[in-house]
């Protein structure tokens, strides 16, 4: 990955973040909390969980930059995980709180993505997720922010398009 590639994937994250935020703001409280199934998310469940997950990862950079070779990650069972989810079931967890921290993670997007250069990209470190096992941090911005974003907001317009039929 290059420094132009970096770019591009500051973008590409913040264009999926200005996506989900531009569809979710008209949504009605029902629509916002209704789950297609039993198995999928609500889109505030999955708001709430980008704006967990994106600063997760982010963070996991930075600790990778200040501990090169530290173990990065986590499962699907993460405390921290669940708990943006189940939070999104709490009738006072407000679309405006929501959006408005998803404002915030573009801009740690970028302060975090653009400290990162070829050499620091390309730096290995072992997965507490054994299914990854060891990674460069171009990795976790490829999967786990850039598709991570970009797969979460096919999964709202998915619910949407749900909920006309």
């Amino acid at each position: 990955m290059t420094i132009l590639q970096v770019k591009d994937s500051i973008t590409s994250v913040q264009q999926s973040l200005d996506q989900v935020i531009q569809i979710s703001e008209g949504l009605s409280n029902e629509v916002l909390r209704w789950n297609p199934t039993e198995e999928e998310w609500s889109v505030m469940q999955i708001l709430c969980h980008l704006a967990e997950a994106l600063p997760y990862w982010l963070n996991e950079i930075e600790q990778l930059l200040e501990n090169p070779g530290k173990e990065w990650g986590r499962g699907l069972q993460d405390e921290a995980r669940l708990a943006a989810v189940e939070k999104s079931k709490i009738h006072n967890t407000s679309l405006l709180d929501a959006l408005k921290k998803l404002e915030e993670v573009k801009l740690q997007v970028e302060n975090t993505l653009s400290k990162l250069d070829e050499r620091k990209l390309a730096m290995e470190a072992p997965s507490r997720n054994p299914r990854f096992g060891t990674k460069p941090i171009s990795f976790i911005v490829d999967h786990l922010l850039v598709e991570h974003a970009s797969k979460h907001l096919g999964q709202i317009e998915r619910n949407l398009s749900k909920v006309n039929k």
